[in-house]
């Protein structure tokens, strides 16, 4: 009892912080699976980039590896629902829009491909 007296706060804290993340959670889970999806899919574009022009070419598996690790720390409750196999094939999906922006826009190829 003298614990919850002398770390009340410290309780007070986790409940908000608790509350807070449920909040989010709801509020993401609520929406339809396809806005769910298409959030997923335009996120996963920026993602697919990042990754591109970190690592360099010829390191697909690696490249896929490291998106799927960003795809968990942002989404961690979709992770049960998306499996690798599915995440994967958005991955082809966003590396196909990826390859049009790059060559319509010639400022985001130089950015991602390191062009001067």
């Amino acid at each position: 009892m003298t614990w919850l007296v002398n770390n009340w706060t410290l309780l007070v804290v986790i409940g908000a912080v608790v509350g807070v993340g449920a909040h989010y959670v709801k509020k993401f889970s609520s929406l339809p699976s396809d806005t769910q999806l298409m959030k997923v899919k335009e996120w996963l574009l920026y993602a697919v980039m990042i990754v591109e022009k970190e690592y360099s070419h010829g390191t697909g598996q690696l490249k896929l590896r490291a998106a799927y690790s960003m795809f968990i720390d942002k989404f961690p409750s979709l992770v049960t629902v998306i499996s690798f196999d599915l995440f994967s094939k958005f991955v082809d999906e966003a590396l196909v829009e990826m390859r049009k922006i790059l060559e319509t826009n010639k400022d985001i190829d130089a950015y991602i491909n390191g062009y001067d």
